[in-house]
């Protein structure tokens, strides 16, 4: 008879986890989090090196300390000798109120991501913000028939905070590290300063690129010397600035501009 795969390993199940209050660092926090998502998905904690991905540490040894301080204040127990060696204690499980069936890590991720593709948040800065598509001629910027999904964002990730994410569409930003498929993070805003870039929409069309005020004209200037700059006279009908690009996620890695 063929082999049987294993269930991987459930952590046991308390009815009534005690609803723990012991202060975390908002990075403590999202370790936590993390953990709790994980066995609640897969029924495996993360590695070290997962961890360290999924919140863009720059080592796995960043991810150790926060652990060591975890296990400090009882909340997780680390068992040497094997990659996913952490556990969750009851205190763990309950840290905020929370238990089980309730993990308090919040995420979205694109079809075929794993850990590496999740959006993260910080319990107290979480926010849903809609993904928007193809934006219709003369229609707002968040009209509901622009948007296409949602995500899960922390917003302490980016100053100002965003209020939606745009895919971006095209290659004429790619110098400025801006590549086809990333999503911006995007704060709503109708003013910008000249060097920032922007989603500005020039008559049926919404373009992201960097803004230069020059003397009775506005550039609006590619970063990819294979695209023109677009000149603007800001007083044509049909011109605005819908938003100011405050960061990125590429494959669930959230960055800021």
């Amino acid at each position: 008879m063929p082999s049987v795969p294993a269930s991987p390993p459930v952590p046991p199940v308390s009815m009534a986890p005690p609803v723990s209050t012991v202060p975390l660092t908002a990075r403590q926090a999202q370790i936590l989090a993390l953990i709790r998502t994980e066995i609640e998905r897969s029924g495996m904690p993360p590695t070290r090196a997962e961890i360290a991905t999924a919140l863009a540490f720059r080592s796995a040894n960043a991810a150790e300390e926060h652990l060591r301080a975890l296990e400090r204040k009882g909340l997780i127990e680390i068992r040497q000798g094997t990659a996913r060696g952490l556990r969750l204690t009851e205190a763990g499980w309950g840290q905020g109120g929370g238990g089980r069936a309730e993990p308090r890590l919040s995420v979205q991720s694109r079809p075929g991501q794993g850990l590496s593709g999740l959006l993260r948040d910080a319990p107290t800065a979480l926010a849903l913000l809609p993904l928007l598509g193809r934006v219709a001629a003369g229609a707002p910027m968040l009209a509901a028939e622009h948007v296409v999904g949602h995500y899960t964002v922390d917003r302490q990730l980016f100053r100002p905070a965003p209020d939606y994410l745009l895919q971006v569409r095209g290659m004429s930003m790619r110098d400025a590290g801006i590549v086809e498929g990333d999503l911006l993070a995007v704060h709503h805003t109708a003013e910008a300063r000249s060097g920032q870039i922007v989603v500005a929409r020039i008559a049926d069309e919404v373009t992201v690129k960097r803004l230069q005020h020059r003397d009775g004209h506005i550039e609006l200037l590619p970063a990819n010397p294979d695209f023109a700059p677009i000149v603007i006279d800001p007083r044509e009908e049909g011109f605005a600035i819908e938003g100011l690009v405050v960061g990125l996620i590429r494959d669930g890695m959230a960055g800021a501009a």
